[in-house]
């Protein structure tokens, strides 16, 4: 009953209009699956449609919306099952970044994180998986966590209450729709070259120091395409993997996090100090 290929299926994809989503949904379609995409930008998903449709892949249904709104989640959901049955695979991808230290983070800050990263998700969760199990066909439910779902990165604390929770709740999942035959993967990507590099909220830093802008370009030479984290996921659905990693250095991280705790608090401790320079005023050259 395991998902071994995408072709023919009918799979729903959340931030399908950019970066790891969009990649996702044209591989998928390439693969031969039948689409039904969301996300919250419309003209960008409208444009996403375009571009697959005129490839020769196939798009069912589109429709823009917050996945954090559950009636929106919850209304999509009762045209897609009156329309067209149940889902074979849903892929929660859509997702929103924010940074801070716990002193600058802002409450609406915390709060949307949980809403978009974690209620999101649990959402389409909901108001999709139980449509699944009564259709008795089996199926995959993917979720994008991210490394902040396994590590304690600085200035990742709402980030990281929303990924690790996400975590926990295919953690549970994995085990609770086994017998139903729907399997689960847990995607934790590391770096990925996507739009959220130049919109991610910083709380607290100045996104036009020099520091940071080097910072951030030493992230992007390591990145990975979103290209490669979709050819990951979709192997991890074939393969019925429950964790996935897009590269090797999140799969080494989470290997020594568990087996050398002290070197994984070593690194952690040199990574938030580093960080954390960042907030301090840059150093005045002394004039001679």
């Amino acid at each position: 009953m395991g998902i071994t290929s995408l072709y023919g299926k009918k799979c729903l994809i959340t931030g399908a209009a950019s970066g790891i989503g969009l990649a996702t949904a044209r591989a998928a379609a390439r693969d031969g699956a039948a689409l039904f995409l969301t996300d919250i930008n419309g003209p960008a998903l409208e444009a996403a449609v375009l571009e697959i449709r005129g490839a020769g892949g196939k798009v069912v249904l589109s429709r823009a919306f917050d996945i954090s709104d559950y009636e929106a989640v919850r209304a999509f959901a009762g045209a897609v099952h009156s329309g067209h049955g149940s889902m074979d695979v849903l892929m929660n991808i859509a997702g929103i970044s924010v940074w801070g230290s716990i002193e600058q983070l802002r409450h609406e800050q915390w709060r949307r994180a949980i809403e978009v990263n974690l209620m999101g998700p649990i959402h389409i969760m909901e108001c999709f998986i139980p449509e699944m199990i009564r259709a008795g066909r089996g199926g995959h439910l993917v979720n994008v966590s991210s490394a902040a779902g396994l590590f304690g990165l600085p200035w990742h604390a709402a980030y990281s209450a929303s990924k690790f929770g996400l975590r926990g709740v295919s953690e549970v999942l994995r085990f609770d729709l086994k017998r139903h035959g729907i399997g689960v993967s847990l995607v934790c990507p590391g770096g990925v070259d996507t739009s959220l590099v130049n919109t991610i909220e910083i709380q607290g830093v100045d996104l036009r120091d020099a520091r940071v802008i080097a910072f951030r370009e030493r992230f992007r030479k390591r990145a990975i395409s979103p290209e490669r984290a979709a050819q990951a996921i979709l192997k991890g659905i074939a393969q019925k993997r429950y964790l996935v990693f897009t590269s090797q250095d999140i799969r080494l991280g989470h290997w020594a996090q568990r087996l050398f705790a002290p070197l994984y608090e070593w690194i952690m401790n040199r990574l938030n100090n580093h960080l954390h320079a960042l907030t301090l005023p840059k150093p005045r050259r002394s004039s001679t």
